[in-house]
């Protein structure tokens, strides 16, 4: 099962990925899939071996208004990071590097499950919604490359309120300011 929902979900992302698809390529029931997994959220995060759950971090986010998210985005990246979770999450990182099935799932993590529901602007048009996306995302694993993969100096070893201050507003601007976007959107 877990084979088939890494490939859907590598292959059609997680919006296009169903269950049911999952399942007949698994050659089991849905229902055994509902058992084992019980939504496809945590079907997801199982397959790409996720070693946190956005569905945990991003309540402290979300309570922001869009306005002040930023800041309050790049607290949650440095939280998870500086955390326990940190060499699962580095080896996922690692592996997406070389490897384009594993980029694909990450993408779709990082995009679908964080993303997208940090820019949560049910009106905006879903060009726009990918774009700001695309940019927030640019910053948040170029600050996780930086920090935590190179470990570029003095950022590697800043205090994480510094990296916040000199990040969010960045971040801010791409989620809700005038930004020339890609794609002509």
């Amino acid at each position: 099962m877990l084979a088939a929902a890494r490939t859907a979900f590598a292959e059609r992302g997680f919006d296009g990925a169903s269950i049911r698809g999952i399942a007949t390529a698994a050659g089991v029931d849905p229902a055994l899939v509902h058992h084992y997994f019980g939504t496809k959220d945590k079907l997801f995060l199982a397959a790409v071996q996720a070693p946190a759950d956005p569905a945990d971090l991003l309540p402290e986010v979300l309570a922001v208004p869009l306005e002040g998210r930023g800041p309050a985005l790049v607290r949650m990246v440095l939280q998870v990071w500086d955390g326990p979770t940190r060499p699962a999450i580095l080896a996922l990182v690692r592996s997406a590097v070389n490897h384009e099935w594993s980029a694909n799932l990450l993408r779709e993590f990082v995009l679908a499950r964080v993303i997208r529901r940090v820019l949560g602007s049910p009106g905006m048009p879903v060009e726009e919604r990918d774009a700001r996306g695309a940019l927030v995302a640019s910053q948040v694993m170029g600050l996780v490359m930086a920090r935590y993969v190179l470990r570029l100096e003095p950022l590697a070893s800043a205090d994480p309120e510094t990296v916040v201050a000199a990040l969010g507003p960045t971040i801010q601007r791409y989620l809700t300011g005038d930004v020339e976007l890609p794609g002509g959107a």
